[in-house]
């Protein structure tokens, strides 16, 4: 996979005087690794040149990064960068970790960087980011012997901006590309879906447990009240005349009065129907309840 070069103008507006300025946080570990560099004076030199724009031009080639940097010479120098790649059977352990978060994919096909990724590539004991800036492998082809010099660290800077743009660049660096990334990851999702039909289907027909667990639930009805609401005001058992003490509500309260204002609206043309209301409706719990206490006390009942 080859993305566009970067040239002149796109690097220069790309970086200011502060430096990137508010980054993703997988943005500030690379430019952390990168300012962990001992040799101060040559940064600064390198990071002159990213904003000036000496980096003539910038390109991705797989899990390598191609750069021109124009320095004190007639011809710019050619600059190479990459990280080692992961085996095939280092990225297995990586997607199957991957799968067991679907959180992780995703964020990743938000294009996110998830802030605890390592954690998936520690189950093959990798890592994503460099640990250290010597993990970074380079060349280029100025004279200068120390590594890395000012050219290969203007790109260093250069990258960081690039990853605010595409996280999936680091994934390509360490050997797998955006596009063959998400269809392992597709692929890696169906197949644990898979599995895990198969092993309910398994359970299903064989776990004697979830059977009989089953065939309880079948078998227990629920109380007739509760299919029944009816049957909620009704009770079958015998009362002990000594227990049961029935009077009258006290100072003739009915359940409508207990309840307070209800909640009725107004009626503008008829300003007095809202009041007949509740008054009709105090009279007829009244009376209900002088028929309940009647009926309570009937010796036939």
């Amino acid at each position: 996979m080859t993305s566009p070069p970067i040239n002149n103008p796109g690097i220069t507006t790309a970086l200011s005087e502060d430096g990137l300025g508010q980054q993703p946080w997988w943005v500030e570990q690379w430019m952390e690794l990168i300012n962990s560099y001992r040799f101060k004076k040559r940064l600064a030199r390198a990071w002159t040149y990213a904003r000036e724009g000496n980096v003539t031009s910038i390109r991705f080639e797989g899990r390598r990064v191609h750069a021109r940097v124009q320095g004190t010479g007639e011809d710019p120098y050619k600059v190479k960068l990459w990280l080692d790649v992961l085996s095939d059977e280092d990225w297995s352990y990586v997607l199957e970790a991957l799968t067991q978060k679907a959180r992780w994919s995703a964020q990743l096909l938000a294009g996110i960087m998830p802030a605890d990724i390592e954690r998936a590539f520690a189950a093959s004991g990798r890592r994503l980011f460099p640990f250290k800036l010597q993990e970074v492998r380079s060349e280029c082809s100025c004279p200068d012997k120390a590594n890395p010099c000012k050219h290969i660290s203007a790109i260093y800077f250069l990258m960081g901006d690039r990853f605010s743009e595409d996280p999936f660049v680091l994934f390509q660096l360490r050997g797998r590309t955006r596009a063959k990334l998400l269809l392992d990851l597709a692929e890696q999702r169906r197949a644990v879906l898979a599995n895990l039909a198969n092993a309910a289907k398994v359970d299903e027909n064989h776990d004697e447990f979830s059977s009989s667990a089953i065939n309880n639930e079948i078998t227990t009805q629920p109380h007739p009240a509760v299919v029944d609401p009816s049957l909620w005001w009704k009770y079958e058992g015998n009362l002990n005349a000594d227990l049961v003490v029935i009077t009258p509500t006290m100072d003739g309260e009915t359940g409508i009065r207990s309840a307070g204002d209800l909640p009725l609206a107004e009626e503008p043309k008829f300003p007095e129907a809202r009041q007949k209301f509740l008054s009709h409706l105090h009279e007829q719990g009244q009376v209900l309840a002088q028929q309940a206490m009647l009926q309570a006390m009937s010796t036939g009942e």
